[in-house]
C-alpha cells in the first residue's frame, strides 16, 4: 500500500506536468513536511516559486534539492538561472560550475558550448511556460536571454517573434520571423508565423508571399491553404 506523501507526489507531479502550479505547490510542500529527502520534488518547488517570482524561496528549494543530490545538474543549472535573474552573478557562475563538475566534464569557462546550450533551453522553457499563461514580457525576457546565450535557436526565435506579435510589437516580431526564416529557410512554421504578423498588421501581399512558399515546400498543408483564402488566393 501506498504511504500518503507518495499519493500526495504523484498527484502533484501530475498537476505540475498539467501546468497547474498552484495546485502543484499545495501538494509538493505536504510531501516535503512528511519525507524531506525528496530532490525532485525541492526542484520542482522552485521552478514553481521562479515562475511565481518568489526568487529567495526558490534558491532555498534549488540548494535544498542540492543538499540531498550534489549531482542532481538540473537543479544546478535552475539556480544559476534564479542567481542571474537577481543579479547574483558570481554565485551563478558558481552554480554553472557545479552543474558542469557534476556532468563528468572540466570547467574550463564560465560560457562553453555545453552550459550555453543547457542554459539556453532552460531559459525557452521557461519562456514557453510564461507564454502559455499569456505571460508576454516574462516571455520575451526569457526568450532573450536563451538567443543570448544560443542564437542559432530557430524554434525560439519563431516563438519569439510570436510574443512580439502577441504584444502587438509587429517591428520586432517581423525582424525575430525573418532572422529564423534566413537561418532555416526550410523551417516552415517560422515562414507561417511570418505571415500571420504581416496579416496582423494588414500586409496581405507579404503575407501570401509567404505563405504560398510554404506550399511549394508542402503542399498539402491545409492550415495554410486556409490562411491563403483570407488574403484571396483560391484553392
Amino acid at each position: 500500500m501506498k504511504e500518503r506523501w507518495q499519493e500526495l507526489y504523484e498527484m502533484g507531479k501530475r498537476a505540475f506536468n498539467e501546468k497547474n502550479y498552484e495546485e502543484a505547490r499545495s501538494f509538493f510542500e505536504k510531501v516535503i513536511r512528511a519525507k524531506d529527502d525528496c530532490a525532485d520534488v525541492y526542484n520542482m518547488l522552485g521552478i514553481i516559486y521562479f515562475i511565481d517570482n518568489k526568487y529567495d524561496e526558490a534558491i532555498r528549494a534549488f540548494r535544498k534539492a542540492l543538499d540531498i543530490n550534489p549531482f542532481y545538474i538540473e537543479a544546478s543549472l535552475n539556480l544559476s538561472i534564479v542567481y542571474n535573474e537577481t543579479g547574483e552573478f558570481e554565485k551563478a557562475q558558481q552554480a554553472y560550475a557545479a552543474a558542469k563538475a557534476s556532468s563528468g566534464r572540466s570547467t574550463r569557462t564560465y560560457l562553453d558550448p555545453y552550459v550555453k546550450g543547457r542554459l539556453a533551453n532552460k531559459h525557452a522553457e521557461i519562456g514557453d511556460i510564461y507564454r502559455e499563461l499569456g505571460l508576454y514580457y516574462d516571455a520575451a525576457r526569457e526568450y532573450n536571454m536563451a538567443l543570448a546565450l544560443r542564437a542559432d535557436l530557430v524554434d525560439v526565435k519563431m516563438r519569439l517573434g510570436m510574443v512580439y506579435r502577441n504584444m502587438g510589437d509587429y517591428k520586432k516580431s517581423v525582424a525575430e520571423l525573418k532572422e529564423a526564416k534566413e537561418l532555416n529557410p526550410k523551417f516552415l512554421p517560422a515562414r507561417i508565423q511570418l505571415g500571420l504578423t504581416y496579416y496582423a498588421m494588414g500586409d496581405k501581399d507579404r503575407a501570401r508571399e509567404e505563405w504560398s512558399e510554404v506550399l511549394k515546400y508542402n503542399p498539402n498543408d491545409r492550415l495554410v491553404r486556409m490562411y491563403l483564402k483570407l488574403v484571396g488566393v483560391k484553392s
